[in-house]
């Protein structure tokens, strides 16, 4: 299939090198030189900063969209609409309203999109999904998780610190794969509390933000998504009435990716503990493009999807209201 990129910075890079068995086309964006240096890796690309031009061409079957916020859902809605299967990078938008339109287009149209939730397709997660779904945690409980940023100098001046083109902080940014990752092990949740504060940087989004989210079964999510880390981390735990997964790290400046599962023993103790450590390279990247080709030649609704994005959104529009930050 024919593959069109639009936003060619670290993520649309990350992207072009997952193009197994397709050809990319075009490379887009609003700094030609960059649009340049990915063209130029893949001889006979063409380099353009319109995306519009790109959008309608006859021989795209497939857009990745990875540019700022503020463009991802009005980008999306166009591919759609002129029947591009279409790779939308989380949060897919600012707010979930601007969501519903790129929904509603694709209802009417056979293009499929898929939301870029890249951290489900790490290995240690790929793994957790395998055991939840053999039932070896039993019912699940509770998930507690914790993922932040180091921090560096002038990040309060980056794009991501202006509302308008980012519609929010660290909630936004990380902290919506937390809210992602939780709804794909625990559903739907119906309560949402939580709090989002700006504590050390000097800009007008959060720079911490803090959740205790509830399904109707009672079951649980307390997260917490923040660049005062001082240095890079990740988290997530989740708890069953038969044992515990434990996963730590991403890779890189995250450590290595690593997950534990503890099995209680029907005397319960001290549990029996298996580890897998990932010390490779990251495949989420090839895995995920992968599963999306796999999408469209079946014909089937991507697993991470708009909806989920819409959902994960609103959550986060409701922790900036209670915080005040609506202004987002």
């Amino acid at each position: 299939m024919n593959i069109a990129i639009i936003g060619c910075g670290l993520i649309g890079q990350k992207r072009a090198q997952t193009l197994s068995n397709c050809r990319l086309v075009a490379c887009v964006d609003l700094v030609l030189e960059r649009a340049e240096a990915l063209a130029k890796q893949f001889p006979g690309t063409l380099a353009l900063t319109d995306w519009r031009a790109v959008v309608n061409r006859t021989d795209v079957d497939i857009v990745i969209i990875s540019t700022l916020h503020a463009t991802l859902a009005e980008i999306g809605l166009a591919a759609v609409q002129a029947g591009k299967h279409v790779l939308l990078e989380k949060p897919a938008g600012r707010h979930s309203s601007e969501l519903e339109f790129v929904i509603a287009a694709a209802k009417k149209s056979n293009a499929l999109v898929r939301v870029g939730f890249n951290h489900r397709y790490h290995r240690a997660f790929r793994k957790a999904r395998e055991l939840v779904d053999e039932n070896a945690l039993g019912e699940l409980m509770f998930i507690r998780a914790r993922y932040g940023h180091g921090g560096r100098v002038g990040y309060d001046k980056e794009w991501r610190a202006q509302p308008a083109l980012s519609g929010g902080g660290e909630l936004i940014d990380q902290g919506i794969h937390l809210i992602d990752l939780a709804r794909w092990f625990l559903g739907d949740f119906t309560d949402v509390q939580g709090h989002a504060h700006t504590y050390f940087w000097d800009m007008p989004v959060e720079d911490n933000g803090f959740l205790l989210l509830k399904t109707p079964k009672q079951q649980t999510a307390f997260l917490h998504a923040s660049c005062t880390e001082w240095k890079n981390l990740f988290s997530f735990e989740l708890y069953g009435k038969k044992g515990k997964i434990d996963i730590n790290g991403l890779g890189g400046s995250y450590g290595t990716e690593r997950i534990s599962f503890y099995k209680m023993s029907p005397k319960m103790g001290p549990p029996e503990t298996l580890v897998w450590e990932y010390p490779m390279a990251d495949d989420s990247w090839s895995f995920e493009f992968a599963e999306f080709l796999e999408d469209i030649a079946l014909k089937r609704q991507p697993a991470a999807g708009m909806q989920d994005a819409h959902s994960a959104l609103k959550i986060v529009e409701e922790i900036y209201k209670k915080s005040n930050y609506e202004n987002q």
